[in-house]
């Protein structure tokens, strides 16, 4: 269902010049790449540009809490102390061409006991009602990697990537398809068209996350 792996410096300034020389949501010709997200575009308070805060009674702190930043020439985003969630709109994305979804974390700081540390929400469809059903990639401080809890009428899916805080500083790709995991847990297809993407980080939390990108599956 995902991989993942231990991303060296060398490596991670390699695939990031690559992804930095693409405009975000366009497509690499060669190798079939859709860039949904790299950071490249932020706001003049550093918030990412094009992404909306959820939480209108707290938006000044959401903007406070993500950060585009820059690291050996590599933009990424940051989010500290957050403990709300930001979402990406109006992607062109088919999720059926474009199955596989990968991203890059790491943790930085977590209170003891945190159960969801992180999460990135890949929304495929909307209900009757428009709300985005989606499926949630869990970085979890308490639940084993794997763990699945299903969703319900008014919450998704949940997938655990990762577990615990021992590997704190360093960065992780995950590896999903996005399409399948969506089938299997909502028992039915998406629409044409994603709905977005979004990203949360708990309050206390200190974390960042690297370009998304999705490809063709193998």
């Amino acid at each position: 269902m995902n991989g993942r792996m231990v991303w060296s410096a060398v490596a991670l300034a390699s695939v990031a010049l690559c992804v930095g020389a693409v405009t975000t949501e366009s497509a690499y010709a060669e190798n079939q790449v859709l860039v949904l997200e790299d950071f490249q575009g932020k706001e003049a308070d550093g918030f990412p540009s094009s992404w909306d805060h959820e939480n209108q009674r707290s938006h000044s702190k959401g903007r406070d809490a993500y950060k585009v930043q820059t690291e050996n020439g590599v933009n990424f985003l940051s989010a500290k102390d957050a403990g709300q969630r930001i979402k990406k709109k109006k992607i062109d994305w088919d999720p059926k061409a474009y199955p596989v979804l990968t991203w890059r974390w790491r943790l930085l700081k977590a209170p003891a006991g945190t159960d969801q540390i992180a999460a990135i929400y890949a929304s495929l469809d909307t209900d009757l009602m428009f709300i985005p059903v989606f499926t949630k990639y869990v970085w979890s401080g308490t639940k084993p990697e794997g763990t699945l809890t299903e969703g319900g009428m008014f919450s998704g899916s949940e997938i655990v990537m990762q577990s615990g805080t021992k590997d704190v500083g360093q960065w992780f790709e995950e590896r999903v398809n996005v399409y399948e995991d969506f089938k299997r847990l909502h028992q039915h297809e998406p629409a044409p068209k994603a709905w977005g993407i979004s990203i949360i980080a708990a309050p206390g939390v200190e974390i960042d996350f690297g370009s998304l990108v999705a490809s063709p599956a193998k």
